[in-house]
């Protein structure tokens, strides 16, 4: 492998970690100012992360890193809005969860997407998708039965922060 390839790998390898490490240092301090601090507004939360990937996104085009491409207004907003509210549930459902539940609520929407698409879409996949999606919702169904601060008005805002994720996803792949 060249030079080329290897920086490739390398920065792919370096933005897979940083968005990882990223996604859970916001959790972790979302939930110490929800629990630990008192902070109740979650809507408030979810506004600030916008505006920062918003201000993000507009530093990272300026600096050409990429570049802006035509789009059908009415479908960015219904995106948009329809992101906004699964963001929003999200960080709700952090709110009335523990960081465990909320992270396997997070892991739930990989496997919901799959069947949602494979019953509206008719897609189809492999079978080993479907094996390690068996176990990831395995591991996902252990968590939720062991996890000891599980409540109804948290599953709820759970299971709702899951169904409009899975269909903000599909309709962006479909577009």
């Amino acid at each position: 492998m060249g030079l080329a390839g290897e920086k490739f790998q390398l920065g792919t390898v370096g933005a897979l970690s940083l968005s990882v490490v990223s996604s859970v240092s916001i959790v972790i301090c979302n939930k110490a100012l929800m629990s630990a601090l008192g902070f109740i507004f979650a809507t408030t939360l979810t506004s600030w992360h916008l505006l920062v990937t918003f201000c993000s996104l507009h530093v990272a085009l300026c600096m050409k890193l990429f570049e802006h491409k035509p789009f059908d207004a009415r479908t960015v907003m219904g995106f948009g809005v329809l992101n906004g509210i699964s963001i929003g549930l999200l960080n709700l459902s952090l709110g009335f969860n523990s960081v465990g539940f909320y992270q396997m609520t997070k892991l739930a929407i990989i496997p919901c997407t799959v069947i949602l698409e494979t019953l509206f879409f008719r897609k189809k996949f492999s079978r080993y998708i479907q094996l390690s999606l068996s176990v990831l919702l395995f591991g996902v169904g252990v968590a939720t039965v062991t996890d000891l601060q599980l409540n109804a008005m948290g599953s709820v805002l759970s299971l709702l922060a899951i169904v409009t994720t899975c269909i903000a996803q599909i309709v962006s792949f479909r577009q």
